[in-house]
């Protein structure tokens, strides 16, 4: 069994390759189960709980477990375990956790171990770019990044695969995060600033993407300008929502898996109030790739994807990273 860590995962992984890569697996398709979640409870706090020392850190609050498996019949099967602890920001510690296992789909036999976050951030940025590919207006240059997290400083790279984009904006709940942000994508070339003002950015922006952990709406409907493209990846659950129902009203909606429906938040809220309905969904990355949909259909529409992540796009990322590896191998003496 091979191993890749968190640098050779991520090298095996330029979005010039894992792009294509995504839509070719979104067109052809492979076995996609739905995932299992599991709540893992905090340890409760009693009488005899320690202090919280420097020696006794405090813990994390609650743990929230993904299994997410897909495989191609006879080929390859991978499954994803990702670790959700958002407690871990008080430990100074990621609030997500993952990795990779990919086994021969005929005989059961392990491939290999990936460190599952760069597949995670990659391929969620990958997947926003593909959309954008089809949904975002040709010339799109402008890009709003609502969070300063890890898949937040990816998108950029992502979507310059597939649109102009040349100007960045960056807002975060914590401002030194913004600038840090902002200054690491300047030294990247693009021509990027950090602001407090999130309504006013959300209406100059082509593209507006959303990662962040919210629980509650950060962005406004009404801020959005016509012609614009929100991306909204960070609500995979139903407790999480970063847009209100007017960013949904009257968009051209997108999804990554028909999923997305009943798993997050920004939709399972609008869906309910009648917002929109089932069958107001223009499509998913599959019907897409497939050309059985058609993305943005003029050039004053405003287009939604929303995205929950699909053990697809783990796949298809994996597979790339263990052909890296297999390409890299030395051969027989």
């Amino acid at each position: 069994m091979q191993f890749f860590d968190a640098r050779a995962t991520r090298a095996a992984l330029p979005f010039e390759r894992l792009i294509p890569a995504l839509q070719a697996l979104f067109a052809s398709g492979c076995e996609v189960p739905a995932r299992h979640v599991h709540q893992l409870a905090a340890a409760g706090d009693s009488a005899d709980t320690p202090e919280t020392t420097p020696a006794n850190p405090p813990r994390a609050a609650g743990l929230t477990s993904l299994i997410m498996p897909a495989w191609l019949p006879g080929r390859f099967y991978g499954i994803k375990t990702v670790n959700i602890a958002p407690g871990n920001a008080a430990l100074g510690l990621p609030g997500l956790h993952s990795s990779y296992l990919l086994f021969d789909a005929t005989t059961g036999a392990p491939l290999a171990w990936m460190d599952g976050d760069p597949i995670t951030a990659r391929r969620t940025a990958a997947t926003s770019a593909l959309a954008a590919s089809w949904l975002a207006l040709p010339d799109a240059s402008h890009l709003l990044l609502v969070g300063a997290g890890q898949v937040a400083r990816l998108l950029p790279e992502a979507m310059r695969v597939v649109r102009p984009i040349r100007r960045v904006t960056v807002w975060a709940r914590s401002a030194p995060q913004a600038a840090a942000l902002a200054r690491s994508l300047g030294e990247q070339g693009f021509e990027a600033s950090a602001t407090a003002d999130l309504a006013a950015a959300a209406a100059e922006a082509d593209i507006v993407s959303c990662a962040t952990l919210a629980t509650a709406p950060l962005l406004q409907g009404g801020w959005l300008r016509a012609g614009s493209h929100l991306d909204l990846i960070g609500s995979f659950t139903p407790a999480m929502r970063e847009a209100d129902d007017a960013c949904i009203a009257g968009a051209g909606l997108y999804l990554d898996t028909e999923e997305a429906l009943t798993k997050s938040g920004d939709l399972i809220g609008p869906l309910a109030r009648g917002v929109f309905s089932a069958t107001d969904v223009r499509g998913s990355l599959a019907s897409l790739a497939r050309g059985q949909a058609t993305g943005r259909r003029a050039a004053n529409e405003r287009t939604v994807f929303k995205s929950v992540g699909s053990a697809l796009a783990d796949l298809a990322a994996a597979m790339l990273v263990y052909q890296a590896g297999t390409d890299a191998a030395p051969g027989p003496p």
